[in-house]
């Protein structure tokens, strides 16, 4: 579970933030090709946090989506925003029959489960997945990028691209695309979370804060030449997060 703490601060960033905005276009990038031509009757987004994804994809792609959280927290800023069929439940009892949904995703969730008990979770993803239908996985990456953000959030684990393949492979779904993300500022990322923060001992703090409009401008440009680079079909071998796209099989 998530730092009930951070809602707060997700509610007040996610619609302009830099990285919210980035990471969006990013995976819009990686899904659209992969949803041409297959019906989606109904969707789900699971750990749907405070359900502004789900508002998107509600009211500006006019899906079926079903945004589902574990925790009141997140629930009450969906409510306040008018997102429908909002529902309180844990990602690994899932209060929905087998084969429910076309489309199940699930952004940056699976790394606030205990390593070891992540296969839970994707089993219930999985469980409620349609054969045929498409799983979306994000998720951070790289143990070595571990922050005060990453204790702040009560995040227990992250993944490399092997690990996460093989989570889902090992669920019965077949990888369409799996890439890294949030890539092109990987150094800066390794200098302040294993220089800067260690020599200054600064304590847990959530990293999703406000900045300077010229900077949330300047941060926002790597993130839009990365969409380009990953639209065109070509992966990143490394980055601060991983997006998979997977095809449950029959």
């Amino acid at each position: 579970m998530m730092n009930p703490a951070e809602f707060a601060n997700i509610a007040a960033a996610e619609k302009d933030f830099w990285w919210y905005r980035g990471m969006r276009r990013i995976l819009f990038r990686v899904l659209d090709p992969c949803l041409q031509n297959r019906p989606l009757r109904r969707a789900l987004e699971a750990g749907c946090g405070t359900g502004y994804f789900s508002w998107q994809l509600q009211h500006e792609r006019s899906l079926n989506v079903v945004p589902l959280d574990l925790g009141w927290e997140g629930l009450q800023y969906a409510h306040s925003m008018g997102v429908r069929n909002a529902v309180q439940g844990d990602l690994a009892s899932l209060p929905f029959p087998a084969a429910a949904f076309d489309l199940v995703m699930s952004l940056d969730v699976l790394v606030h489960f205990p390593r070891g008990e992540e296969h839970l979770a994707a089993r219930e993803l999985t469980r409620v997945l349609a054969p045929g239908g498409l799983l979306v996985l994000r998720v951070s990456a790289l143990d070595m990028l571990r922050s005060r953000h990453s204790e702040f959030a009560f995040e227990r684990q992250r993944f490399t691209r092997r690990r996460l393949m093989g989570l889902v492979a090992g669920c019965g779904v077949h990888v369409l695309r799996c890439t890294y993300a949030n890539s092109l500022l990987l150094p800066v990322a390794l200098a302040k979370f294993r220089l800067w923060e260690p020599l200054t001992r600064q304590a847990p703090a959530s990293g999703v804060q406000p900045v300077s409009p010229w900077l949330d401008r300047l941060l926002g440009v790597p993130l839009a030449l990365e969409s380009a680079w990953i639209g065109s079909g070509r992966n990143f071998p490394l980055g601060q997060s991983l997006v998979l796209i997977g095809e449950k099989m029959g």
